[in-house]
């Protein structure tokens, strides 16, 4: 009987409603958490530093993303009214806004970032819940295109994190190098030998195993741990919103930058995770989701919380999609933000454990989005679409120089976003070409 009552748990991982004890519900939970966690917080070590917040500051601003970030994961997973795509989509701070936010905070100051993501928030959630008015523009090549994208696009991140953070004093080091390896291996090697559903913890086995690694190497800085509180609430309004029409004009062009790339995750992940096409009601309350949940990270000062790609390639990874599982890693964020020991703790994973681990799971997300262009069928105006797009959009932004002509805004939102140029040129691509590209033989 205990056997019989197993396999139906483990077959209700692979099911979104699916009814699965915690036992089972943590672990996967706990391993969608630590994939991102780091990449979490990473655009708000890099603006803040930007803006010279201060160092209490800053842990504030994390504290309030892993807050709202759990909240907004929920939402997702879980819809309101028509907020929220039922998807098992995992929510945190985007950094497709980080060089647009580095230029604005020095600029006009960081309350003025503030308010850009209020009102540039509320703006990409109105376009989520009529989303059906202009949905149609997004054809099922464009979304290939873009998913494809955001996986070539997340491939350098990967790469990054394995040599130890790009930046770092120690970039590119052995250590790094020993340590990334070991936890790709290790990774590789527990999918390889687990059995049933174990396998589809081989992430969160490699990262324990990394961590492992990493500790004994005299990597991992604990230093944060000391003095930290046991519990602390978010404080809301802690920088007061201003409304500079210069920075919210530049916002909200990268808010519909967003926007696309949450409708690269959401395709990705219903046909990647659930092997159907994504719905209308789903892609429009996961851009609403997007968009209102924004608007309240800003009421707390933190940035915009946006559909992670990486999680989507854990999802395309493991085709876990069971949204109790995703669930409980949003009450483990929860709870990292309200007692931020727990919180600290998770901060100290190393850049290479990260980067060993993500380098398969973005992997699987261009090859879901390859599987995507495939099914769109392989057209003349398909294969154009695409190619033109992808050659543009990566090529152009491998030199961003090539953007110099372009007025200031236009260079900080293209030059070095390879999704918004895909989006834009598959856009087009789509208006202008004509339905009918392909050859046919000429008649005898």
């Amino acid at each position: 009987m205990k056997s019989t009552n197993s396999t139906v748990s483990t077959a209700n991982l692979y099911k979104l409603d699916g009814k699965i004890p915690v036992t089972q519900a943590i672990p996967f939970g706990l391993q969608h958490i630590l994939a991102m966690f780091v990449a979490n917080i990473s655009p708000i070590l890099i603006v803040a530093g930007a803006c010279n917040l201060s160092a209490s500051q800053t842990a504030m601003l994390i504290q309030s993303a892993m807050i709202i970030a759990g909240i907004g994961t929920l939402i997702q997973l879980f819809p309101i009214w028509r907020i929220g795509s039922g998807l098992p989509i995992v929510m945190g701070i985007s950094f497709t806004f980080v060089s647009v936010f580095c230029y604005i905070g020095p600029t006009y100051g960081y309350n003025a970032i503030v308010g850009a993501i209020l009102v540039g928030g509320i703006i990409e959630g109105v376009l989520g819940l009529f989303a059906k008015y202009w949905i149609k523009l997004i054809a099922p090549i464009v979304a290939a295109s873009v998913v494809t994208a955001i996986g070539f696009s997340l491939l350098s991140v990967g790469a990054s994190s394995f040599g130890g953070g790009s930046g770092t004093e120690n970039f590119g080091s052995a250590k790094n190098w020993i340590i990334g390896t070991v936890t790709l291996l290790s990774c590789i090697i527990f999918n390889i030998f687990a059995k049933s559903y174990l396998k589809q913890l081989s992430v969160l086995f490699g990262l324990i195993v990394g961590y492992i690694v990493a500790a004994c190497m005299g990597v991992i800085d604990f230093s944060a741990l000391q003095n930290t509180s046991i519990i602390a609430f978010p404080s809301i309004m802690p920088f007061k919103p201003e409304f500079n029409i210069n920075a919210i004009i530049s916002v909200t062009l990268i808010f519909l930058v967003s926007a696309t790339e949450t409708i690269g995750d959401t395709s990705a992940l219903a046909a990647s995770g659930l092997n159907r096409d994504v719905t209308l009601k789903e892609t429009s309350g996961s851009i609403a989701c997007d968009g209102f949940i924004s608007a309240l990270s800003s009421v707390f000062g933190c940035l915009p919380i946006t559909s992670f790609s990486q999680n989507v390639g854990l999802v395309a990874m493991t085709k876990v999609v069971n949204r109790f599982a995703i669930a409980a890693g949003a009450i483990i964020m929860l709870l990292a933000g309200i007692f931020p020991f727990f919180g600290s703790l998770l901060a100290t994973l190393p850049d290479a454990v990260l980067g060993g681990c993500t380098l398969m799971m973005f992997g699987n997300i261009v090859v879901s989005g390859l599987q995507m262009i495939g099914k769109c069928g392989y057209t003349q105006r398909n294969i154009t679409i695409a190619a033109l797009s992808l050659s543009i959009g990566i090529g152009f932004t491998q030199v961003p120089e090539i953007f110099g002509i372009f007025p200031k805004i236009v260079e900080t939102v293209f030059a070095e976003n390879c999704v918004a140029v895909v989006f834009i040129v598959s856009i087009i691509l789509n208006l202008v070409l004509p339905k009918n590209m392909d050859v046919t033989p000429a008649s005898k």
